[in-house]
């Protein structure tokens, strides 16, 4: 038996599980590419391979996995995020393709100071990910789950990342004043939660998810805690959900912030809320 014949029958599994044939042969492929350690180059020549011992039945107990809609990225443990692998485990929030729009604007500000927090930070992938890139800052990385803490670490260990975390809400105690705040807040109101695909409804953590108040609790608790700790000039990152802009740039303008634009994602959801301390308070 070749590899493809074991992915068209793993295939096959998912498509009477109830999946789409592009979704069940995506979400395959990624299962046995992980199964078999290739690379993409390796998935392009070598399907017609005779399948290796034990990959038969190491792809059926992933898809069985799978076809209970657990999230790929869980039973793999890996997600990619601008251009690194993060482990992930059920304990955070898969990142997300949008979420990278949080590094590339913190990272192209530019005339700003050293201290950068990340607010929820989950995986680590947005923390990580600026201090990778920015390396003469100080980047940390909030989070109340210790397990994600946990998480976060071990990314940040192997990817050889310099942050510190601290298991706090929202902003730690000290240092008093940040130049940057990054967030991906849970911004999901509890009440659209059975609207969700399932994947994400019972796997992912309810906590890096919804919030109440139609999902504003934490944003707003986020943006005063912004306008109080940031320096003057400070930038305020923050990633926000589909129909929330009108609401979101209402409160950050009520709170005192400079709101300097709403970004929109790949699929032109407005996504990414920039907005600013001012330089002094009139």
């Amino acid at each position: 038996m070749t590899v493809n014949d074991c992915v068209n029958d793993a295939a096959g599994h998912l498509i009477t599980a109830g999946f789409d044939r592009d979704e069940a042969r995506r979400d395959v492929s990624v299962l046995a590419r992980h199964a078999l350690g290739w690379t993409m180059t390796d998935w392009a020549t070598g399907l017609r391979e005779t399948a290796p011992p034990g990959f038969s039945a190491q792809l059926e107990a992933a898809v069985r996995r799978r076809a209970t809609r657990e999230p790929v990225a869980y039973i793999t443990g890996v997600r990619e995020f601008y251009g690194r692998d993060f482990q992930v485990t059920p304990a955070v929030l898969i990142p997300r393709p949008e979420t990278e729009l949080v590094v590339e604007m913190a990272t192209g500000l530019t005339g700003i100071g050293p201290l950068v927090v990340d607010v929820g930070t989950g995986s680590g992938c947005i923390a990580i990910s600026i201090a990778l890139e920015c390396p003469g800052a100080r980047v940390m990385g909030t989070d109340v789950s210790a397990a994600a803490l946990d998480v976060a670490r071990v990314n940040a260990q192997r990817l050889g990342a310099r942050v510190e975390f601290v298991e706090t809400s929202l902003l730690p105690s000290a240092p008093a004043t940040f130049d940057v705040i990054v967030s991906n807040p849970p911004y999901v109101s509890r009440a659209d939660r059975d609207a969700l695909p399932p994947d994400v409804r019972d796997f992912e953590p309810g906590t890096a998810l919804f919030a109440d108040d139609d999902g504003l609790a934490v944003i707003t608790a986020l943006v005063a805690a912004a306008r109080a700790r940031l320096a003057p000039g400070g930038w305020l990152l923050m990633e926000i959900g589909q129909g929330q802009s009108a609401d979101v740039a209402a409160l950050v303008e009520t709170t005192g912030l400079r709101l300097d634009r709403i970004a929109p994602d790949l699929q032109g959801i407005p996504r990414l809320v920039v907005a600013r301390q001012p330089a002094r308070d009139a």
